[in-house]
């Protein structure tokens, strides 16, 4: 078994949950959305990044809008929509789930 494959498949399967979850707290352009994954240890590339919040986009959950930078050119801030919020409201209970059963499996309940 090539664990640093399963590894890499869990934590994929796990990145859209977390980038509505860090814009549930603050609206946020792609860089900093990669800085938080980065500091949680969630190894992220901005290629990986990008189709993620389109598909978002799409799906409604995250809107965005142009703000000046400071600092070189406008940012695409992206915001949580309603029904973004009601689907991480979802799949926060999908994870709450989650852990319990696989805590009753490695228990052996």
């Amino acid at each position: 078994m090539n664990i640093e494959n399963v590894k890499a498949q869990m934590r994929k399967g796990t990145l859209e949950y977390c980038i509505l979850a860090i814009l549930s707290r603050n609206d946020a352009y792609a860089s900093e959305i990669i800085t938080e994954l980065k500091n949680a240890e969630m190894i992220v590339v901005e290629g990986t990044l990008y189709p993620l919040l389109t598909r978002q986009k799409n799906q409604g959950l995250l809107s965005y809008r142009w703000e000046e930078s400071p600092q070189g050119p406008p940012r695409k801030y992206y915001t949580l929509t309603e029904k973004g919020l009601e689907v991480l409201t979802q799949l926060d209970a999908a994870w709450g789930e989650l852990i319990s059963q696989i805590s009753r499996i490695r228990n052996g309940e």
